[in-house]
């Protein structure tokens, strides 16, 4: 049960209602999450992990009944999947639940953008995705599997983009032939490799820095990545990006400039005047420097900022279970 000092704070900032029932060894601390299969024996009849990321709200039990509709409704397209919701605490989550020290947690917005943990250990939340690849790695426990689907909406969608770009624990599944897709839905904004910013015209220029100092920071654009990045030239970074299996959905009514949940930041209004519109934006961006661009992008008709309608469309189900 909330306290009256709880009631008082934006959604975002209040403890979680649930804590997910499953934990991942990061080493110096644990992860919770949902999963589908209990993955600590051999699953050999799993062919797809579809990893589906919270919003800010950190409401990991949410996702985890969209992943089990989006599922359902993908038939037999999505049979030999196993779901994964990773849940990344805040502070605030581990005071009201007294959960155990060991418990990773981060503030209530680093982990979005792969910021360090605040305990047990400074762990990137890009670590922890990293280690929940790495299991999926496994070929003992997962001999037949060849696709993992990394997927987020709305704050989850904002993960799932900066990891496609920063994250490290795709890398090694290629050599054992498993393929990695994110599917970056409804993001308030994305990681830019220039200081080029949409112009009403359709085109781009660069943005004036006094206009919004920082709106080229990182997780907006390339200038002080976090500690996760390491040396990693953003040239390199914006390469090996676009070579990635990336999907971007937006629904076509999620042009709401007032959306409480809209990241109204000068960074983010740089990049366009609502969602639908930051990420086509987004998209003509890339396309403008990298007219090969593999990347594909579904716009979802009649769906506004609502995550499981999102995935269980149409496009939501081709991107995650390739249901066509």
């Amino acid at each position: 049960m909330l306290s009256a000092a709880d009631e008082g704070l934006a959604p975002s900032e209040r403890p979680v209602r649930v804590v997910a029932d499953a934990r991942l060894s990061l080493g110096a601390g644990v992860l919770p999450l949902y999963l589908s299969h209990d993955w600590d024996k051999p699953l050999p009849g799993i062919t797809r992990a579809v990893i589906v990321l919270h919003g800010r709200r950190r409401d990991a039990d949410t996702y985890w009944h969209a992943a089990g509709n989006a599922a359902s409704a993908g038939g037999s397209a999505a049979h030999g999947s196993l779901l994964i919701v990773p849940q990344f605490l805040a502070d605030v989550d581990v005071r009201h639940h007294r959960l155990p020290p060991e418990m990773t947690h981060w503030t209530l917005e680093s982990w979005m953008g792969g910021g360090p943990a605040e305990g047990p250990a400074p762990i990137s939340s890009f670590d922890a995705l990293d280690a929940v690849l790495a299991r999926l790695g496994d070929r003992v426990r997962f001999p037949a599997l060849r696709t993992i689907v990394v997927a987020g909406h709305s704050g989850g969608g904002q993960v799932a983009q900066r990891y496609a770009v920063l994250g490290r624990g795709g890398d090694p599944l290629g050599a054992v032939g498993v393929a990695v897709r994110y599917v970056v839905a409804n993001p308030s904004s994305y990681v830019y490799f220039s200081a080029d910013r949409p112009q009403g015209n359709g085109g781009f220029a660069p943005f004036p820095t006094e206009a919004c100092p920082g709106f080229d920071d990182w997780k907006y654009g390339m200038n002080a990545l976090p500690p996760y990045a390491g040396p990693t030239p953003p040239a390199a970074l914006e390469a090996a990006f676009v070579r990635r299996q990336v999907i971007y959905l937006w629904g076509d009514e999620d042009t709401d400039r007032d959306q409480p949940a809209l990241d109204k930041s000068c960074a983010a209004a740089a990049q366009g005047p609502h969602r639908l519109a930051r990420g086509q934006a987004y998209f003509a961006y890339l396309k403008a420097r990298h007219p090969d661009l593999a990347h594909r992008a579904m716009v979802v008709p009649g769906v506004g900022h609502d995550g499981d309608a999102m995935f269980s469309s149409a496009p939501g189900l081709a991107a995650l279970f390739d249901k066509v």
